[in-house]
């Protein structure tokens, strides 16, 4: 079984939600505090899959994931930088978004470009306040792009009927900062060209740039979103479930297929 690795902070209070979505699509789960990975890195060179967990990591102080990233750009750059490069898939939603941008492993070099060897690649993206400059709980409607390269999204609503994907394809989001910008908007024309966002709203609640609710690295095994899909591990966790027919309770829900997609691409980074 591949090994997932889910890295917790103070603050941090999505991890049981994350290795439970690791664990129910087939994979061993190993949940470790980010410090103690400062002192060793063995669990991010065991690792077949990586979880950065939602939450309000350190508080949220100074910024929203602010320090959980510098920790990881400064002390951590190397070993995630080895497991990226040997193809393991990482997954960030919400605060685990916000420390993946800062970080620089979103959006990342370009497909033809290497990972810097040393440093970690200077942010692109921010994720900030909302329009509305409110916090935000609900579920929301997503539309995964069918030509994205990220391989967390592949073909996960290909299995519920046409009539009934508008009402599936819903995450439910909780952030405060969750707006999506850039440094320059040939950002976010690279990413269009490189397929590499993967999902947007269907409602722009927040303000993200082009309603971007997730994108993807150009390997498209690093993905980072503001929605939570641990959170739609089983369907009565939908807001009106009960309307949805029996049939559809018995398949994975789109959540759980995100992890099963990730599971079964890092079947071949499996050690003997």
């Amino acid at each position: 079984m591949p090994n997932a690795l889910v890295i917790r902070a103070p603050g941090t209070n999505c991890d049981l939600e994350l290795c439970r979505a690791f664990s129910l699509a087939g994979a061993d789960v190993n949940l470790v505090h980010l410090d103690r990975l400062l002192h060793n890195h063995t669990p991010i060179a065991d690792a077949d899959l990586i979880g950065l967990p939602g939450g309000f990591s350190y508080g949220d102080d100074i910024a929203s994931g602010r320090i959980f990233a510098l920790k990881i750009r400064e002390r951590l750059y190397s070993p995630f930088r080895d497991a990226v490069e040997r193809g393991v898939p990482v997954f960030a939603p919400c605060n685990g978004f916000q420390v993946a941008v800062q970080v620089g492993l979103l959006p990342g070099p370009h497909a033809s470009e290497p990972w810097p060897p040393v440093a970690a690649p200077s942010p692109q993206l921010a994720l900030t306040d909302n329009a509305s400059a409110r916090f935000v709980d609900r579920w929301v409607g997503i539309d995964f792009s069918p030509d994205s390269s990220c391989i967390w999204t592949r073909g996960i609503l290909d299995h519920i009927p046409d009539e009934w994907r508008p009402h599936a394809a819903m995450l439910p989001v909780a952030h405060g900062e969750g707006r999506l910008i850039a440094q320059s908007p040939d950002v976010f024309k690279r990413l269009a060209q490189n397929a590499q966002i993967a999902a947007r709203y269907t409602e722009n609640f927040n303000g993200s740039t082009d309603s971007i609710a997730g994108i993807c690295d150009a390997s498209g095994r690093i993905f980072g979103l503001m929605p939570h899909p641990e959170r739609y591990l089983d369907w009565h966790r939908h807001p009106y479930w009960t309307r949805l027919p029996k049939e559809l309770l018995k398949t994975p829900t789109p959540g759980l297929r995100m992890f099963q997609n990730a599971v079964l691409a890092s079947r071949s980074l499996v050690r003997t």
